[in-house]
């Protein structure tokens, strides 16, 4: 597959700003789903684990994992779009032919996304109270995680089928035959997805110590839970950062030839500097970990070592398709569109914004108060707020579509 045939593949209407715009917002969207992912795993395994136990402080730890595991997916679902959104813009001759490829995996794509999201709820569904009476139906917790994870296979299969274009003639015509049928996944690599799969285990540590920190601000928190808390929020960050530092040698060991470079490029080293730097830190803040936002200080970390992972992702495919294949992503042909670009900014910047600060901050207070909760006068006008860009957003969202239908 030759530059100019790479070349041949992109939009001609061009992108509608730059492509450094698109590929930054890949990198931090990607991180941000990456981060619900990692939750939705962990806290589905820890509800596993906690739910058919004995122990008190397991069942009740079942109980708020199961909770944030369902809204976790929900979360992962939403932001997942986008990273998908911005790679189909820039790379859009790569990521079209991938999923063409294998268009019968894209399409059940949906199918088995939405079967293990029913999973879950049917477990949830089963398990009103896990604290009080344990787990049932744990089969329904199993097939849910499982689906999930082939989901995530799959999405992994089709990134990686998208960097080798040298492949592409042969996986649709083997042996001079063709085959349209897109039933194949045509290729995987295995430490590749378990580095990012194993991730799974220090974010929810991380995500345990905010857990923990945030019990810690109720009124009459449990001494006794929040201490057993501790030990296996750390133990998930330090044995979990482990397995992945491991797998992630393994999957710079077992790089491609045109990938090889990468193994022992600065950008590997940073990833593995902020990923042990988030692992340390709970260690590094001792006793301080329990005062003021420190608790919450170790995801934030992990957050922002998701997103260097991510941007070193993202080197890796934008210097192999340029320097092995030809193709620069960032001299594509631009078609300045000023009001959707705006538009896009003023949702994430203002619209957002005002609406998420106003659902954790009342999510926050809630969970601080015992009995009714009533939010504040100010609290109120924020939601007000809130809801009336909304209606204003949407309002200006049709008007626009109609005025252009119009012309």
């Amino acid at each position: 597959m030759t530059p100019d045939m790479l070349y041949a593949l992109r939009d001609p209407a061009g992108i509608p700003s730059h492509p450094i715009v698109f590929l930054v917002l890949g990198v931090l969207t990607l991180a941000l789903h990456l981060a619900a992912v990692h939750v939705m795993l962990g806290a589905g395994a820890l509800t596993l684990r906690g739910a058919f136990s004995a122990s008190p402080h397991w069942r009740r730890l079942a109980a708020a994992m199961l909770s944030t595991s369902k809204i976790a997916v929900s979360v992962a679902i939403v932001l997942g779009v986008a990273p998908l959104l911005f790679v189909q813009v820039v790379y859009d001759p790569f990521w079209y032919t991938s999923n063409v490829l294998s268009a019968w995996w894209v399409i059940g794509f949906i199918v088995i996304l939405i079967g293990g999201y029913i999973a879950m709820y049917m477990f949830y569904w089963k398990n009103h109270d896990i604290e009080q009476d344990g787990g049932r139906g744990g089969i329904w917790m199993v097939a849910s995680l499982a689906l999930l994870l082939l989901v995530g296979f799959i999405v992994h299969s089709l990134t990686n089928q998208m960097l080798f274009p040298e492949q592409w003639m042969a996986w649709y015509a083997p042996n001079e035959v063709v085959d349209p049928s897109g039933r194949s996944l045509h290729y995987w690599h295995l430490p590749r997805f378990g580095f990012f799969i194993s991730l799974s285990a220090p974010v929810t540590g991380a995500w345990l110590y905010a857990y923990r920190r945030y019990l810690q601000g109720s009124a009459n928190p449990d001494a006794a839970y929040l201490a057993w808390l501790q030990p296996l929020a750390h133990r998930l960050m330090v044995i979990g950062g482990v397995v992945s530092v491991l797998l992630g040698a393994l999957w710079m060991a077992t790089l491609p030839d045109k990938m090889a470079w990468f193994a022992t490029s600065p950008w590997v080293f940073l990833a593995l500097a902020c990923l042990l730097a988030t692992v340390a830190l709970p260690r590094l803040l001792g006793k301080r970990i329990d005062d003021g936002l420190w608790g919450y200080a170790v995801f934030g970390v992990g957050a922002v070592a998701l997103i260097v992972v991510g941007a070193v992702r993202e080197v890796l495919r934008f210097v192999t398709l340029r320097g092995v294949h030809g193709y620069d992503a960032l001299d594509y042909r631009i078609n300045m569109d000023w009001y959707s670009t705006g538009l896009f900014f003023s949702t994430f910047g203002v619209l957002g914004a005002v609406t998420m600060g106003y659902l954790l901050t009342v999510a926050w207070q809630a969970g601080q108060t015992q009995g009714t909760y009533t939010p504040s006068p100010a609290l109120n006008r924020l939601g007000n707020a809130a809801i009336g860009l909304l209606v204003l957003w949407t309002v200006a969202y049709f008007a626009v579509g109609f005025f252009v239908w119009a012309r």
